[in-house]
C-alpha cells in the first residue's frame, strides 16, 4: 500500500523524480557529517519529546500532585516598621530559606539570570526544546556536554523533588514536573519557587539569605558583581562557596558577567569594572536585630512564619551598638538594657535587652527590659506631680531638707548631707531625698500606686507589704517597661499610652483603660523642672527633660528622658542583682541615654507649651499657702497661722572644724533652735545628760576625730550635723 505523502513523482514544481534509480541514487550519497549530526540531534529530541508527550499522563499519576507544600516552609522573619529585616530563624530542618518576591530582587540580577540560565523562560511552557537540540548537537559534535537543556522551570522541578538524577528516566520525571508546574502555576510563581528554593552551599537557600550570608544586604541592594555570583554559584554550590573556594566563585561569577555581555544585560565597561570587585571570603551572620523582643513574639504567635514590629531597624542597630560600647567601658558582668518610644504613638522604635545577646560572661540572654528592680529615684517626679495637682506645692514652694524621721523610717540623702531650706524646683532637680519622702507623706503612697494602677502600670511590692514611704526612694519593684510608659503619659502632659511593638496586633488588643497620670499642669511644672536637671559630665543639658535613680547597694542605675517626641529609658547594672560599687545612675546610666538621644535624633524635640492655669511665680510672689511647704506633723492652727519651726542645731555649724587646743580643757557648748521641749541630745548615738528644760548641752570631747551629734526634740523630729576635732 503506498501512502501518498511519502510516494514522490516529479512535476514541474518540484522537479523530483519517483523512479527507482533516482531514489536509489539519492540513498547512496553521503551525507555531510553536520548535516547527519544535526539529523540525529532532531531526531533524539523528536523521540524524547514524544517520549515525553506519551508518558506526560503516566508519569503525572506516578510523581504526584505538586509538593508545593512541603516546601512552603520558610524561615520565620522578624520585620521593622518599614518591613526590613530584623531577625530570622532557621527551618525545621536547620536551613536558611527567606521569603523573596521577584520585585524585591535587583533587576540586573533577573536579567543576568535569564541571560545565563534560561533566555526564553517566558516563552517556553517548561521545555525549551531548542535548547535540547543545541545541547544534542554540541554532545553530539564534541563528545562532550557544553550546553544544557534544562529550564528554569526543570529546575524548580528538581529543586520541588529534592532529586538531581541524570537518568533518562530522571531527566523523564523532570520534564513531566516541569510541564505540570507550567500547566498549574504562572511564571512569576515559578521564578518565585526558583528565588526562595535555589541552593548556595551549605544551609543557605534562596537568593535573599544568600545575599544577606554574602554580603549583608538585601538582595535588591547588589551591585552587578555581587548578582553575577548569584547567579553563578547555583550550578554548583559546594565547589563554588566563595567562603571555602574563592577561586572557583571568581571564575564562575566572571563567565556569568562575560555572558550577560555578549546578551546586551550588561556594558562591557561595567562588567569590567565588575570583575574587579571582591569575592567575599566569609559568611555574615544572617542579621540578629532585636533578638528579646523577636524570640518573644515567635513564642507568643508561633503560627505565624512573617512578624511586622514597630520596631526602626536604623534606630535598633544604632543603640544595640550603643549598649555594648557603653557597658564594656563600665566594666565586667554588667549589662544594660534600653527602650526607645515615640510618645505619641506608644510605638517602641528600639528594644535592647542586654549588653550582648550571646555575651554569656553579662547574662546577655537574660531581657532586662522586663526584670522587676527597685527603680531608686526615678519615681519622684510623679510625687510632687501629685503634689503640684493636689495644690499643696509649686515648684518654687519652699521646702527644708533636714534630718526628719517618720516613726522608725529616717531617709537620708544619697550624698548624706542636707542642705537646708531649698525650693521643690532644687529638691527634684537635685534628686534630695529628704524632701521627697516629706512629700510623698503628705499625698500618700496609696495615693501614688493607685495613681500608677489607674495610669495601666502594676508596681511589684514586698509580699504581706503596704505602700510606703520608701516608695520615694525605690522601695517598689518595676520594670525598664514600666518606666518607659510612665514617662511616656509624662510626656504626653499627663496621659498615658501603651507601649506597643507589634504592628499584627491592632491597638485595642493589648490596651486596657487606663486613666490620666496627671493633669496637664502638674505634667508641665514636673517637665520643666527636669529639662533644668543638671546634665551628666560633658554634656549639654536642657534639651531634654530626665530623671536618674541608683537602687539601694548599688545594684540598678536608671536614667529615663524625654523631648517632643521620644522617650528613651535605659537601666545599667548586674542581672544577678549583685552589687556594684560606684554605679550610680547620673554616671553610669545618664551617659547612655543622652547618648542614645545623639544617635536617635540630630535635634531634640521641642516640649509642649505650657497649658492653660500653669502659674509662673516666684517665691515671693506666691500664695503664702504655697510658699513653704507644710510638712506631716506640724502644728498649725486652722486659721493657716506659722509652723512650729523644727528643731536645729545651731552650733556648731554642720561639717564645721573645732580647733580643741585653743578650747583648753573647756566644754563644748552644743546649741539648738525650735522644735518641742524637752530636747534629746545625742553623741555618735550615745544618749547626753541635758537639762530638758534648756536648747543647750554641755560636751566634753574625748579626743580628735569626727563626732555626729543629733538632737530629738519631743514630737520626734531630728536634725544632726558632723564636726571634726582636731
Amino acid at each position: 500500500m503506498r501512502v501518498p505523502f511519502l510516494t514522490k513523482r516529479r512535476t514541474a514544481e518540484t522537479g523530483f523524480s519517483s523512479t527507482p534509480r533516482d531514489r536509489a541514487s539519492r540513498r547512496r550519497a553521503p551525507l555531510p557529517r553536520s548535516l547527519r549530526l544535526a539529523a540525529l540531534s532532531l531526531a533524539a529530541v523528536a523521540l524524547l519529546v514524544a517520549a515525553a508527550s506519551i508518558t506526560l499522563e503516566v508519569t503525572k499519576r506516578r510523581i504526584g500532585p505538586l509538593p508545593l507544600a512541603e516546601t512552603e516552609e520558610t524561615s520565620v522573619t522578624v520585620l521593622d516598621r518599614d518591613n526590613r529585616l530584623l531577625r530570622a530563624f532557621t527551618t525545621k530542618d536547620g536551613r536558611w530559606r527567606l521569603p523573596l518576591d521577584v520585585s524585591e530582587v535587583d533587576p540586573r540580577y533577573l536579567a543576568m539570570l535569564m541571560a545565563f540560565e534560561d533566555k526564553r523562560f517566558y516563552e517556553h511552557g517548561g521545555v525549551d526544546y531548542y535548547a535540547f537540540l543545541r545541547a544534542g548537537y554540541l554532545l553530539a559534535r564534541h563528545g562532550e556536554i557544553l550546553s544544557g537543556g534544562s529550564t528554569l522551570t526543570m529546575q524548580v522541578a528538581r529543586l520541588l523533588d529534592r532529586k538531581h538524577e541524570r537518568t533518562g528516566m530522571g531527566k523523564l520525571r523532570q520534564i513531566a514536573r516541569a510541564l505540570q508546574l507550567e500547566d498549574e502555576l504562572s511564571k512569576d510563581d515559578i521564578l518565585r519557587l526558583y528565588l526562595r528554593l535555589a541552593p548556595f552551599g551549605g544551609n543557605i537557600e534562596g537568593v535573599r539569605a544568600a545575599s544577606l550570608a554574602y554580603f549583608g544586604k538585601e538582595p535588591r541592594h547588589l551591585s552587578a558583581g555581587e548578582a553575577a555570583l548569584l547567579v553563578a554559584l547555583p550550578q554548583s554550590p559546594e565547589r563554588r562557596r566563595p567562603d571555602r573556594n574563592s577561586e572557583a566563585a571568581l571564575k564562575a561569577r566572571n563567565r556569568v558577567l562575560d555572558r550577560a555581555v555578549e546578551a546586551g544585560v550588561l556594558p562591557k565597561a561595567e562588567a569590567e569594572r565588575a570583575k574587579g570587585e571582591r569575592i567575599p571570603k566569609e559568611r555574615l551572620e544572617v542579621l540578629k536585630l532585636a533578638p528579646h523582643l523577636s524570640e518573644s513574639e515567635v513564642a507568643a504567635h508561633p503560627v505565624r512564619t512573617i512578624h511586622h514590629l514597630t520596631l526602626d531597624h536604623d534606630m535598633q542597630a544604632a543603640v544595640e551598638k550603643l549598649a555594648v560600647e557603653q557597658t564594656r567601658l563600665l566594666g565586667p558582668k554588667l549589662s544594660a538594657a534600653v527602650l526607645v518610644v515615640d510618645h505619641a504613638t506608644g510605638e517602641v522604635l528600639a528594644h535592647v535587652g542586654s549588653a550582648g545577646y550571646l555575651d554569656s560572661d553579662r547574662w546577655g540572654a537574660i531581657d532586662m527590659t522586663r526584670a522587676v528592680r527597685s527603680p531608686g529615684s526615678t519615681l519622684k517626679p510623679f510625687i510632687y506631680g501629685l503634689a503640684f495637682e493636689q495644690g499643696i506645692a509649686h515648684p518654687e514652694t519652699l521646702i527644708e531638707d533636714r534630718p526628719t524621721r517618720f516613726g522608725t523610717y529616717t531617709p537620708e540623702n544619697f550624698d548624706e548631707e542636707f542642705h537646708g531650706t531649698v525650693s521643690i524646683r532644687e529638691a527634684l532637680g537635685n534628686s534630695l531625698n529628704v524632701p521627697a519622702v516629706k512629700v510623698l507623706a503628705a499625698v500618700g503612697p496609696g495615693r501614688l500606686m493607685g495613681r500608677f494602677r489607674r495610669a495601666g502600670i502594676a508596681p511589684s511590692l514586698p509580699a504581706n507589704a503596704g505602700a510606703s514611704l520608701a516608695i520615694a526612694l525605690g522601695g517598689v519593684g518595676m520594670t525598664l517597661e514600666d518606666l518607659a510608659g510612665l514617662y511616656a503619659g509624662l510626656a504626653r502632659g499627663g496621659e498615658p499610652v501603651d507601649l506597643r511593638w507589634s504592628r499584627d496586633d491592632t491597638p485595642n488588643t493589648r490596651s486596657v483603660a487606663r486613666k490620666r497620670l496627671l493633669t496637664p499642669v502638674s505634667a508641665w511644672y514636673v517637665t520643666d523642672i527636669l529639662r533644668d536637671a543638671p546634665p551628666p559630665p560633658n554634656t549639654k543639658g536642657g534639651a531634654i527633660a530626665y530623671k536618674t535613680g541608683t537602687s539601694y547597694g548599688y545594684r540598678d542605675a536608671w536614667a529615663v528622658g524625654y523631648d517632643g517626641r521620644y522617650v528613651v529609658a535605659v537601666w545599667v547594672g548586674r542581672p544577678d542583682g549583685a552589687s556594684t560599687p560606684g554605679l550610680m545612675g547620673r554616671f553610669s546610666a545618664a551617659p547612655i541615654l543622652f547618648d542614645a538621644f545623639a544617635r536617635i535624633t540630630e535635634r531634640p524635640a521641642p516640649f509642649r507649651p505650657a497649658p492653660a492655669g500653669v502659674v509662673k511665680a516666684t517665691g515671693a510672689t506666691l500664695p503664702p499657702p504655697l510658699k513653704r511647704f507644710r510638712e506631716p506633723g506640724d502644728d498649725a492652727v486652722a486659721t493657716g497661722a506659722f509652723l512650729e519651726p523644727p528643731v536645729l542645731i545651731s552650733f556648731p555649724p554642720d561639717r564645721s572644724e573645732l580647733d580643741m587646743e585653743e578650747r583648753e580643757a573647756e566644754p563644748l557648748i552644743i546649741k539648738a533652735e525650735g522644735g518641742a521641749l524637752p530636747l534629746t541630745w545625742l553623741i555618735d548615738g550615745t544618749p547626753m545628760t541635758s537639762d530638758p528644760r534648756r536648747r543647750e548641752v554641755e560636751w566634753q570631747p574625748d579626743g580628735r576625730g569626727f563626732a555626729k551629734l543629733t538632737v530629738i526634740d519631743s514630737k520626734g523630729r531630728v536634725d544632726r550635723v558632723t564636726v571634726r576635732l582636731r
